[in-house]
């Protein structure tokens, strides 16, 4: 892969990060969903940061030519959904990733870190 070529779930990984989004991880739910192939998911502190977060990486994936499906939660800004087809981005608040605890939920599902997804790709 070159540098100028990123995975969506690389560009995703990106995205959140750069606004400071924390415990990313990326659930390989290929074979196990028939929603999505993968799942992004992070955390914020804050509302706020959440919906910056949740811009951001609609913003950034846009300007790669790759639209947004579907968006859920922007208004309370505590769990968004970002649906980009085969990847789905979701950006809790904290608590409520604790409460809905994805991983878990999807426990037959893959879960790479950030590091590990960044190295596979290259």
């Amino acid at each position: 892969m070159s540098d100028t070529t990123k995975t969506l779930e690389e560009m995703i990984v990106a995205a959140a990060e750069d606004k400071k989004a924390t415990d990313v991880v990326v659930l390989n739910v290929d074979g196990v969903s028939s929603v999505a192939d993968f799942y992004v998911v992070c955390s914020a502190k804050s509302t706020i940061q959440v919906q910056a977060i949740a811009d951001n990486i609609e913003d950034e994936l846009k300007k790669q030519g790759i639209d947004l499906l579907h968006k859920e939660g922007h208004r309370q800004g505590r769990w968004i959904l970002l649906d980009f087809g085969n990847g789905i981005a979701h950006i809790f608040v904290e608590e409520e990733r604790e409460y809905y605890n994805l991983e878990r939920l999807w426990g037959k599902a893959r879960v790479m870190d950030t590091e590990e997804q960044l190295s596979e790709n290259k």
